[in-house]
């Protein structure tokens, strides 16, 4: 049998909400995750700054080993570096974009919030979104650097304080928002938490299954990257690599998913 290595990237921990859901699909595959937290968060950086690291992180990955493709599973890095990954890179790029086509068809009360990064809430590529999928829609965006902060607390085994979830939610109740997509990687970590404050009938959205669907698309019947012959799916091997193992507080049962922690140190060019 043989079998496809695939990379999912973001700047910390978010994007362990879409390796989930990736390897629940497709529990065969090789996965490397690279958790950038010497450059995090991605979603106060300005997009010069995230396209030149995100591609410098791609090429050193593709020096080390062959990849059948790359998800960047960050909201705010999909907004501004899909376009140039694909012209200088021939592999097949899986960027995260906000679910607000979905969270539109699905509202009854045509009241929708977005809760992101502030990147992604000024990003043109979100409002494009809105302007093609939701018109009809009254939208509220919220934009917070601070719910990443809590949800990569959240996994270092600190509790989640409700009241600030409370908080940051406020807008979004004001407007009695029916649907809120969850426009970042690392927001569907605090689902629980989320769904446990929000005092008001809503249905939280986010974009992990589509992703995990969009890779299973393009990897059926490709070639390209394979590697060598396995036994069986057994033998799959997981790898969590950071760029700051020092920031790095994963509990056992995030931890005890992966074959091996490993560190990488790419200075910031």
């Amino acid at each position: 049998m043989t079998f496809h290595r695939i990379l999912i990237l973001d700047s910390g921990v978010g994007g362990l909400s879409v390796f989930d859901e990736i390897v629940q699909k497709l529990p065969s595959l090789d996965v490397d995750y690279l958790a950038d937290h010497s450059f995090f968060p991605y979603g106060t950086k300005a997009p010069e700054a995230i396209i030149s690291r995100v591609a410098q992180l791609v090429r050193h990955c593709l020096e080390q080993d062959t990849y059948s493709l790359i998800v960047v599973a960050c909201n705010t890095a999909s907004t501004v570096v899909l376009d140039s990954l694909r012209a200088e890179f021939d592999l097949p790029f899986v960027g995260v974009v906000p679910a607000i086509k979905p969270a539109c068809a699905m509202s009854q009360s045509k009241r929708v919030g977005v809760l992101a990064t502030e990147g992604t809430v000024t990003r043109d590529y979100t409002h494009e979104l809105i302007r093609n999928f939701g018109l009809d829609n009254d939208i509220t965006l919220v934009g917070s650097a601070r719910l990443v902060e809590i949800a990569e607390q959240k996994l270092a085994g600190e509790e989640v304080d409700r009241a600030e979830l409370k908080a940051i939610l406020a807008p979004l109740k004001a407007k009695q928002v029916d649907q809120v997509v969850l426009g970042c990687t690392h927001f569907p970590l605090l689902k629980a938490e989320l769904i446990e404050v929000a005092d008001w009938p809503v249905n939280w959205v986010d974009s992990g299954q589509a992703i995990a669907l969009r890779v299973e698309s393009l990897l059926s019947g490709q070639t390209s990257g394979l590697k060598k012959k396995r036994k069986d799916e057994s033998s799959r091997c997981y790898r969590f690599i950071s760029t700051d193992l020092a920031r790095l507080s994963l509990p056992r049962s995030i931890s005890n998913s992966f074959d091996q922690i490993l560190s990488l140190s790419i200075a910031v060019s």
